[in-house]
Order: structure tokens, then sequence, then C-alpha cells
């Protein structure tokens, strides 16, 4: 859900990104129930580019949401604190994960002392700070060695009927949401060049039910903020369409997971 400047979506003026950044709260439950997760392989990749595993690594995990990255890395054996803004999102956390802490707080004022965690990870929540203010915390609370990582799971738009469904929610909501996400770099990441990111992709897939497909699409911001009746239509005319293809009513919905890491110095 990043833009090519990775502080707002494309067009959107600072009101519509602060509309967009808070709608998932009314949507809290339903993006618990049907958001995608993500694959052993992206944590594998995170340990080896930040040359340190997960087991016992103190790590923070902002913009945790209902906690989807947070339980896979508390899984992982990371010593992990959650940090969420929105009301919503944080009830819901706390509801599925009451074992592991959770923080009010933005990465753009980190609530987390200096030199305190070994690993900052923002799981799909990157592109809602401010870098010019995100990079300097991220760079305060980071011990020495300390890693930042980014990650989104972004459309495989090489696969057709991915590629349909995008230009169809293009056309109907005139955002591109796919390229939102395509356009994730380090130079976007972070426009002050403090960080040194390497990129890795990560492709993945999941079976689900058509309707869990389209609950999925409904949680996106696009949608939340575009009013019940306008989502509402896209999504019945969008299920028309996918069930046309896919008649025994499952889809394997592809992702390539875009990972962007940087390392502080030791």
């Amino acid at each position: 859900m990043t833009s090519p400047s990775a502080q707002h979506p494309p067009g959107a003026d600072p009101p519509a990104r602060t509309a967009r950044a808070h709608s998932f709260n009314t949507a809290a439950a339903q993006y618990a129930a049907n958001r995608p997760s993500y694959p052993p392989a992206l944590f594998d990749a995170i340990e080896d580019l930040a040359d340190r595993p997960l087991p016992g690594s103190r790590v923070a995990d902002i913009g945790a949401g209902t906690g989807i990255a947070t339980a896979l890395l508390h899984a992982r054996g990371a010593d992990v604190l959650a940090v969420e803004p929105g009301d919503g999102m944080a009830a819901q956390f706390r509801s599925t994960l009451p074992d592991i802490p959770i923080v009010r707080g933005t990465g753009d004022d980190l609530p987390l002392a200096d030199a305190s965690v070994d690993l900052l990870t923002y799981a799909q929540a990157w592109h809602w700070t401010d870098q010019s203010r995100a990079v300097p915390e991220a760079l305060r609370v980071l011990r020495p060695g300390g890693a930042l990582a980014l990650w989104w799971n972004t459309d495989a738009l090489d696969v057709p009927w991915i590629a349909e469904s995008a230009t169809r929610t293009a056309r109907h909501f005139g955002v591109d949401i796919s390229a939102e996400k395509r356009n994730v770099n380090a130079r976007a990441a972070d426009p002050t060049g403090r960080l040194d990111f390497t990129r890795r992709t990560v492709r993945w897939s999941r079976r689900i039910p058509v309707d869990t497909h389209l609950a999925n699409l409904g949680s996106h911001s696009v949608f939340l903020v575009h009013g019940e009746e306008h989502t509402a239509s896209f999504l019945a005319e969008e299920r028309e369409h996918l069930l046309r293809a896919f008649p025994d009513g499952y889809v394997d919905e592809v992702y390539d997971v875009i990972l962007l890491l940087a390392r502080t110095p030791t």
C-alpha cells in the first residue's frame, strides 16, 4: 500500500491519507480474519540480511495492527513488543494476542528508549509514516548492529486473473493499489539517504474461498474510505467475475513480498 513517494498514496492529499490510515480501526476484525499472512521464507531472509537469529532478539513491530506479523515474529522466538496507534486495531490485537505486550504510538515518535531493540519491523506500515521523522527515530532506538526491516505483500501481476482484477479495481476507485505497492524501493523508503537498504522478494501463495478473497480486498483502505454502497457494488461485480473464472469457488492468491532491510553500524 505504499506509493512512489512512500509518503502518501498517489494523488491523495494529506486529509485523504489520514482518512485511509485511520480507516482500518472500523474494520479490525475483518482485517484480522481475511488479510494474508507472511511465508516462513520471509523471516529466513530477515535473519540472513540482518545477520542475526530471531530467537532471543529484542524486536519492536511498529504499526502492528491486529498482530499478523507480530505473532509470527513471536513464534520464531523473538522477544517482541508491538506498537500500534489505532484504537480498533489495538483492541483486536489484545483480544487475539493477550500474552504479547502492545503499547500505543507511531513510527514518527516511537515510545521506545534509545538503543533498546535489535530489530524494528514494519509490516505493511512504513508508508503511513513521515520518513523525515521515522528514519531518525529508527536510528535512535536501534542498537549498534541492529536492523530496520520493512515489507509489503504485493499482488503478483504476472498472474493474469490478478492483473485483470487490479485493472478493474483501479478503474472503479480511481487508484492503482497495485502500483502503490510495486513502487517500493530504497530511495522512496528513505528520502534522507541515511539508510542502505538491501531488497529481497519472496513469492508465495494461499488458496482461499472467493468470499475470503473479497473480504480481504474490502479491508484495504481504498475500499474502506469510499463508502459502503460504492464498495459493495464493486465487490458484487467482482464476485461474478471471479466465479466465472473459478467455478469451484476457490482462488489462488499469489503474492510477492517485497522486503527492504537496512543495518545500523556496529
